[in-house]
């Protein structure tokens, strides 16, 4: 193939690639017979993205299920309407929910609100599940107990608080397809993906590794998950990634057992990762690295709040941060009510990490955060909140800085930025803009090709002969993969 008129690194050039690597670089470079050809129009490469934290069966439903959240329904009224317009009658799977729009429901609200059909809810949170009496009579018949569910005074809530696994013992529905979730991402210009999902085992690893083998999932792997995974012999373009522990506010593990977990993690040759949303949470999570002793390859999942003091903790113990700044562009209004006004610049926080020396990456945490990593980048850089608050001006960004932040290894976040030059793997995206024009708004950018191992998983490349003095391509909007 050959990718003509790009721009990199500010020049005009052509790309060849060869063997699924960048064969050759070049201003003068002609098609070869019977050779694919691309024409960028002047749009830039950058290497394929690596979304370092995201849930890709989750990710996979929510694309096909009805959101529920403040943006689409902006109160009980709108609430009530959307679940009233959608289509179907069997399960209506909603996400997004928060209970700025109707309250702390459960299945009663549901029940005088909803249609009768089962239904389901999701906090945006992901921790919470809330189910009408439908629902839960669907559940019962797999589950008599209805175990985990709430009970106040005796009486099922309809509310399932952590507690997916137990879920979809008991709703017996198909795996997810993650097509649609690898074309979403395929289409953003992702070539690679961290399952950050702390329930995942070898069962979860190998339903994984067959999306990836049956072609569903087209974006090489990393998959984060509990200890069992140390055992398993990881596959091409599915690597083993850090043993994950899920913290939770005030309900910890025992501080003995989690440093002794962290040492079989690290004995094994995987880091430590946790999922910290608040000072707390970061405490805790520090603190058991310090006590085990750490082996460069520990993470922290959000770093949600941290304090200048757990910055330079981070720093000193030469622990990795995995973010996600488009929270702050997403969510940020309800951050500026409920967070006490020192420490909003706390937030999400970016710079303050680069400049104390951690190894920073992003992500998207889909499907709890939108999946755009253009747009994630773009709020690293303005840090506004829908409000148009600015949260944290000091913690900004460079559009430089915020696109590196998805360019290291699945096994290195915030490592060495991987480049496009001679020899690399061809792992790109093309953008539909310079990167000069690119740079004034991330979030505006299209990408029009991306090429994984030298292959197409997004675009149509059209084939020319030398002969042919116009180059051409036809491209689609990235919302056509979706």
């Amino acid at each position: 193939m050959l990718i003509a008129n790009v721009e990199l690194d500010g020049s005009q050039v052509s790309l060849r690639i060869n063997g699924g690597r960048v064969g050759a670089i070049g201003q003068r470079l002609k098609p070869e017979p019977s050779e694919a050809v691309f024409n960028a129009r002047g749009g830039a490469v950058v290497p394929g993205l690596q979304d370092h934290h995201l849930h890709l069966f989750g990710f996979a439903a929510a694309l096909a299920s009805l959101r529920v959240g403040p943006a689409e329904t902006p109160g009980a009224g709108p609430l009530r309407a959307r679940l009233a317009r959608a289509a179907g009658t069997g399960w209506l799977r909603c996400v997004g929910y928060h209970e700025s729009v109707a309250g702390d429901i459960d299945r009663d609200w549901l029940d005088h609100n909803g249609p009768v059909r089962p239904i389901r809810i999701q906090h945006r949170s992901g921790r919470l599940w809330i189910f009408n009496s439908c629902a839960i009579e669907f559940l019962k018949q797999s589950d008599p107990s209805l175990g985990p569910l709430e009970r106040i005074n005796g009486r099922i809530s309809g509310r399932l608080y952590d507690g997916d696994v137990w879920l979809r013992t008991h709703l017996r529905s198909a795996p997810t397809d993650l097509a649609l979730a690898s074309a979403h991402l395929a289409a953003r210009g992702v070539t690679g993906v961290t399952d950050a999902s702390y329930t995942n085992d070898v069962a979860a690893y190998a339903a994984l590794r067959r999306a990836q083998e049956n072609g569903a999932l087209a974006q090489a792997l990393c998959v984060m998950g509990d200890l069992s995974l140390s055992e398993v012999s990881a596959g091409r373009g599915a690597g083993i990634g850090a043993y994950k522990v899920h913290l939770h506010d005030g309900a910890y593990p025992d501080v003995d057992a989690c440093i002794a977990a962290i040492a079989a993690a690290h004995e094994a040759g995987r880091g430590a990762a946790f999922h910290c949303v608040t000072e707390a949470d970061l405490a805790f999570a520090l603190a058991c690295v310090e006590a085990a002793g750490p082996n460069g390859a520990d993470r922290i999942e959000h770093a949600s709040l941290a304090s200048p003091e757990q910055v330079r903790w981070c720093a000193d113990l030469g622990v990795r941060v995995v973010t996600q700044p488009h929270f702050i562009a997403e969510r940020g209004d309800a951050y500026s009510r409920d967070t006490p006004p020192e420490a909003l610049g706390w937030l999400y926080r970016a710079r303050a990490f680069l400049d104390a020396g951690v190894r920073l990456a992003f992500a998207s945490d889909a499907p709890y955060g939108a999946g755009d990593p253009w747009a994630s980048m773009q709020a690293a850089v303005s840090r506004t909140a829908p409000n148009d608050v600015l949260l944290g001006p000091d913690e900004r960004l460079t559009p430089e800085q915020a696109l590196q932040a998805y360019l290291s290894p699945p096994d290195d976040p915030g490592g060495v930025v991987r480049r496009v030059e001679l020899g690399a793997a061809a792992d790109l995206c093309v953008l539909d803009r310079s990167w000069r024009a690119a740079r004034e708004n991330l979030a505006n950018v299209s990408v029009v090709l991306t090429l994984k191992d030298g292959l197409p998983i997004y675009g149509s490349i059209a084939s020319m002969s030398p002969q042919e003095s116009a180059v051409g391509a036809e491209t689609r909007r990235p919302d056509s993969a979706i």
